[in-house]
């Protein structure tokens, strides 16, 4: 029942990063997320997964894991619109 808990909120948290990829992806003018962010949010998330298989704690593991690909997809897509924006 415990790890209920946390799979409902992973799914929450994640849920809500991916509505905003979605929304980033969307955006016109390509403003999406700093980089600065990205590589704060990345490093953290592959800290975390790190500290979370140690503990051998899969919900965070898994979530840590997700939430660090968001953050990938996320900044892969603002360089992509970028480009294009840039681009002759």
């Amino acid at each position: 029942m415990i790890d209920a808990i946390g799979w409902i909120a992973s799914a929450i948290l994640l849920a809500t990063l991916i509505r905003q990829i979605v929304k980033q992806a969307q955006d016109g003018d390509a403003e999406g997320v700093s980089t600065w962010l990205f590589l704060g949010q990345a490093t953290a998330s592959a800290l975390f997964v790190v500290y979370s298989l140690l503990l051998e704690n899969w919900v965070f593991t898994t979530t840590n894991s997700l939430i660090l690909a968001t953050a990938i997809a996320g900044q892969w897509l603002t360089r992509r619109k970028r480009k294009a924006t840039t681009a002759p």
